[in-house]
């Protein structure tokens, strides 16, 4: 029988529909799950983390590989499900829950096929934890902005704040079809490993809060992109004018800085108002 011929099969006899709002589509293609496993390098002496559990396809291969098992699944539903197909597994923790409140485990690496909508959410969730590998299924054109060049039209936040973080590597394009139900665009599985930033910035908080002020408007000159952050406080227009024009790069726009160039101006603008 195949992967997707079992999804549907316990979906009927559990009585579950997919629900669009959860972003439920199930991977049923075995070789890519034993390939992103084999692209996170596990072993018995590490604990994988997996977001969004599903049926437990994914799961299985990892309790075989890993040491322990966090697999965390919102729907309760499908906890319930995953409760009775993963009892064999001594070494699966199970939560239910939403993964961006639970308190979890400490975990080495993560593995995982999270549903689309959490994707940018998640992504700054996992950069506020210890870990030294993650291998996720993401949708195409968001992995392509993980790792998008200065300039392109994928670059932008995401792309400055996982440089910042950690090493990209796009690995394999996983078409629609190897879902059920399909989704509507394909995936790839994307590599991170954390790293020490790349580059020195004075205030981690505010470097972002520049980061975030100017992918607002990325394609207005530097100058004008940077205003409402100097107008709250700056004590006039004309004093915030004044330091917009100081800044390093002030006549390129915000796409075309790479990530060292913005830090440079965040690091001038700390200067300024500390």
């Amino acid at each position: 029988m195949s992967l997707r011929e079992k999804t549907r099969r316990i979906l009927r006899a559990y009585g579950v529909i997919p629900r669009k709002r959860l972003g439920q589509s199930f991977l049923v293609n075995e070789s890519i799950m034993q390939k992103m496993a084999s692209y996170a390098s596990l072993s018995k002496q590490e604990t994988v983390l997996e977001i969004g559990a599903g049926l437990g396809f994914l799961t299985e291969i990892l309790a075989k590989k890993a040491g322990q098992v966090v697999a965390v699944e919102i729907d309760s539903r499908l906890a319930k499900v995953l409760e009775r197909r993963l009892r064999q597994y001594s070494n699966v923790n199970l939560l239910q829950g939403d993964i961006l409140k639970l308190e979890v485990p400490d975990f080495d690496k993560v593995v995982s096929t999270p549903p689309y909508s959490i994707s940018s959410p998640l992504l700054f969730w996992l950069f506020e934890k210890r870990f030294s590998q993650a291998v996720l299924a993401f949708q195409e054109e968001f992995a392509r902005r993980l790792a998008a060049a200065a300039g392109s039209k994928d670059y932008g936040r995401l792309t400055v704040a996982t440089w910042y973080n950690a090493e990209v590597e796009l690995l394999d394009l996983i078409p629609r079809k190897m879902f059920w139900p399909p989704p509507k665009v394909d995936s790839m599985i994307v590599r991170l490993t954390p790293r020490k930033p790349p580059f020195h910035v004075k205030d981690e908080r505010f470097f972002f809060q520049v980061v975030r002020t100017i992918f607002t408007q990325r394609n207005k000159k530097l100058r004008n992109a940077i205003m409402p952050f100097l107008n709250s406080f700056a004590q006039s227009k004309m004093e915030a004018l004044k330091i917009a024009d100081s800044l390093p790069f002030h006549n390129r726009r915000p796409r075309e800085l790479a990530p060292e160039e913005i830090c440079v101006v965040a690091n001038e603008l700390f200067n300024v108002v500390s």
